[in-house]
């Protein structure tokens, strides 16, 4: 067993960043590692927070790890963050948002750059997550960047997914365009001292209609003022809330089941690209592409072509 995997499953802090680190910047080691604990994961419950720039998700997560911690529970949190263009990392935005929890052994939060993935979760969210785990986290919360027509990648991850919304933002009309109110357990309206509030939980009940009327699980509404950490008591609830439902009716199950039938698929075209890769820099592919490159052959067939040579090596 590697030495950072020993310190991870023995509540090493350092070995969980190390972790991390290795898994954002492609380390060689990164693989024995995430197949060691891997045994030692599934026991923490995955949570996660979507919703427009400006929703107040890093409040909610701030107020969220308050109360958690107030009832002894550690908490993970990976923040998805946009990349610098510069240095390719996170901005760090939300972690500064959240430094005061810093001295609490009981809180672990990363801040992960999206790396240009258009789904709003970094590639490697995944593994990270999956550290926390094995480290011990008994709460991980995955908080991603914005919301849009492909980020939908929250529900390959998380167990109950809630979207935040607010008041007057006209929120509701884009999330349904984008897919969000499908993917939605629970939302939750922060900010819910503005002015609109009826009007929104109006649009939001008509659309839970169309779009669930007829799904065992009705997503509830939870009220939240962060700032003020106001309804956190009432967001936790909806949560366990929606865990006995997962657990009563099997979806729990399934939904994991899935999540790692995605993976596998995930890492299996991950693998097929980079070998495609290699072999288009060995030469091995040439003369397809030359024929490509000259209007001889077609992109569809030459991609048949080479797959079928990469095949027969």
């Amino acid at each position: 067993m590697h030495p950072i995997t020993k310190r991870i499953l023995a509540g090493d802090v350092r070995a969980a960043a190390r972790a991390i680190t290795w898994i954002e910047d492609g380390f060689p080691e990164k693989g024995q590692v995430l197949r060691e604990i891997f045994p030692h994961t599934g026991k923490a419950r995955l949570i996660g927070l979507t919703g427009s720039p400006g929703a107040g998700k890093s409040s909610l997560v701030d107020a969220l790890i308050t109360y958690l911690r107030s009832q002894q529970i550690s908490v993970g949190v990976v923040a998805v963050d946009p990349t610098s263009p510069f240095t390719g990392g996170a901005l760090l935005g939300d972690r500064i948002r959240m430094q005061h929890h810093a001295p609490d052994r009981g809180v672990f939060i990363r801040s992960m750059g999206t790396r240009g993935n258009l789904g709003g979760l970094s590639r490697n969210t995944k593994e990270a997550v999956r550290v926390l785990d094995a480290y011990g986290c008994q709460v991980i919360i995955i908080e991603t960047v914005g919301v849009g027509q492909s980020e939908l990648d929250i529900m390959k991850i998380a167990d109950t997914v809630a979207v935040v919304l607010n008041p007057g933002s006209g929120d509701t009309v884009q999330a349904f365009k984008a897919g969000i109110m499908e993917i939605a357990d629970l939302f939750v309206i922060n900010k819910a001292d503005l002015p609109g509030l009826d009007k929104l939980l109006t649009e939001i009940e008509q659309m839970i209609e169309i779009v669930k009327h007829d799904a065992s699980w009705q997503p509830p509404l939870v009220r939240t003022i962060a700032t003020d950490r106001v309804g956190i008591t009432d967001l936790w609830q909806a949560i366990n809330t929606h865990r006995a439902f997962l657990a009563e009716s099997g979806e729990g199950e399934r939904r994991r089941s899935y999540h790692l039938h995605e993976e596998v698929m995930e890492l299996v075209n991950q693998n097929l690209y980079r070998v495609m890769m290699q072999g288009i820099k060995e030469g091995v592919f040439a003369n397809e592409l030359y024929e490509v490159a000259n209007r001889q052959v077609d992109p569809y067939h030459a991609a048949e072509k080479m797959v079928r040579i990469f095949l027969q090596r």
